[in-house]
C-alpha cells in the first residue's frame, strides 16, 4: 500500500516506512514502486492527473477525511495533518508551499491561520524591485538590528512567520511538518516535528 501527498509542487510518498518525493515530471522513475493499492490526498488538480496517468486506480481519500470543524474550505492536507495527532491537542503547523496553523482541542478543530511559505515571500519581494531579488538569511541574528539587504528581507520575513506562531501557540504543545516544519520548530521549546503527521491522518482515515 503506497499513500500519496500531492502538493502544489511536489507529490509526496510513503510506503512501508520509506519516504520520498518527486516533481510531477519525474513520476515514470516510480512506476515500478507504484504497482500496488495507491490512497491520494490532493490540493492540486493537474498534479492528480500527473499521477492518474500512472495510477488509474488510485483511490481519493478526501471523502474519508472527517474531522470536527466550523471551518469552510478546509484543505484536504490540514485535515489530514490535524488528524495525525491522533486526538492530542495542540497546534499543527505544515511549513511547505505555504505555512498553514491550525489549533486542535478535544478532537475538535477550532480554526487556523495561513502564511505564505518562505519561497513565496521571495517571489513577492521579487516583484516589488529587482534590487530585492536575493536569498532570505534565515539565520539573521533576531535581536539585532540588519545592517544589509539580506538580512533585512530575512528579518522581515522570519519574525513575521514566529511572532504569529507564538501568539497562536502560547503554552500548546505544537507540532511540525513540512519541508520548513523542522527548521521553525528548533524555535519553540514545547515544539515536536513530524514528517510523517500528514500520513499519520492518512492513515486514520483509511482504518476509520
Amino acid at each position: 500500500m503506497t499513500l500519496c501527498d500531492i502538493g502544489n509542487t511536489h507529490l509526496h510518498f510513503y510506503q512501508e516506512g520509506r519516504v520520498w518525493a518527486c516533481v510531477p515530471q519525474n513520476l515514470e522513475n516510480y512506476k515500478e514502486a507504484l504497482q500496488g493499492e495507491v490512497f491520494y490526498i490532493s490540493v492540486n488538480p493537474k498534479n492528480t492527473e500527473h499521477l492518474l496517468e500512472f495510477c488509474p486506480s488510485a483511490t481519493d481519500l478526501a471523502p474519508k477525511m472527517q474531522l470536527i470543524s466550523k471551518y469552510e474550505g478546509l484543505g484536504v492536507d490540514r485535515m489530514a495533518a490535524c488528524l495525525g495527532l491522533g486526538g492530542k491537542s495542540g497546534v499543527v503547523i505544515d511549513a511547505g508551499s505555504a505555512i498553514t496553523i491550525d489549533i486542535m482541542e478535544n478532537n475538535t478543530h477550532l480554526g487556523g491561520v495561513i502564511l505564505p511559505g518562505f519561497e513565496s515571500y521571495c517571489h513577492a519581494y521579487k516583484s516589488i524591485s529587482p534590487a530585492l531579488d536575493m536569498p532570505l538569511n534565515l539565520r539573521v541574528d533576531l535581536e539585532g538590528l540588519p545592517n544589509a539587504t539580506t538580512d533585512a528581507l530575512g528579518y522581515g520575513v522570519l519574525q513575521s512567520v514566529l511572532l504569529t506562531l507564538k501568539h497562536l501557540i502560547g503554552e500548546r504543545k505544537s507540532y511540525f511538518t513540512g519541508g520548513d516544519g523542522k527548521f521553525l520548530g528548533n524555535f519553540f521549546s514545547n515544539g515536536i516535528y513530524d514528517g510523517l503527521l500528514v500520513f499519520k491522518g492518512m492513515r486514520t482515515a483509511l482504518e476509520a
